[in-house]
């Protein structure tokens, strides 16, 4: 079966500091022709930090596209200075908790949601967490309060819909895994 779409036009419609928005006249595989809606972006990387003690760091903040107060991991957009995701980890955990971490582990990538975005995301495991001596400064457009959160409290904010961010409902998952792991000795 072919799949492929063939672009016959592409408009860009707005370009933003984070995202572009794009028109594309497409071919379909059957001949017809149709219209795609698609948004650009340069990826992020995001955070999946513990303390000593076993506990996730998480951010609380207000998130306008969903106009309700969000609990999410430590993360943010890869910029110029930085388009790998393993640096712009450490940039947000850093700039958005304060944290640093000795030991760092790549967990997986994947696309946000295909169906309209090319937004790429990276995720990584942060242990051996202290505190910076300097932390970055948070974005002048960023309000967040660091939250520690065991390992039901976390589920509890899941289940309370204040956590239903993806990347972080990954990272519960993620969590769980983990902890069957080790209780199998994997």
């Amino acid at each position: 079966m072919e799949f492929y779409e063939e672009t016959i036009k592409s408009t860009s419609i707005y370009k933003g500091n984070v995202t572009e928005y794009i028109v594309e006249d497409v071919k379909l595989p059957n001949g017809e022709m149709s219209q795609r809606e698609i948004v650009r972006h340069d990826g992020a990387a995001a955070v999946i930090p513990y303390t000593k003690s076993g506990d996730l760091v998480l951010v609380k903040q207000y998130r306008k596209a969903i106009d309700q107060i969000s609990i999410e991991l430590p993360a943010g957009l890869k910029d110029d200075s930085d388009h790998d995701g393993l640096e712009t980890a450490k940039r947000e955990l850093e700039e958005e908790t304060g944290y640093n971490a000795k030991k760092w582990k790549f967990i997986t990538s994947f696309y946000s949601t295909p169906g309209f975005t090319d937004e790429f995301l990276e995720i990584y495991e942060a242990e051996d967490l202290y505190f910076a001596a300097n932390p970055l400064s948070l974005d002048e457009d960023e309000t967040v309060e660091v939250i520690t959160a065991t390992y039901e409290e976390a589920w509890d904010y899941y289940r309370q819909g204040v956590l239903r961010d993806s990347k972080t409902v990954f990272a519960l998952y993620y969590w769980k895994m983990k902890k069957l792991e080790m209780e199998l000795g994997e």
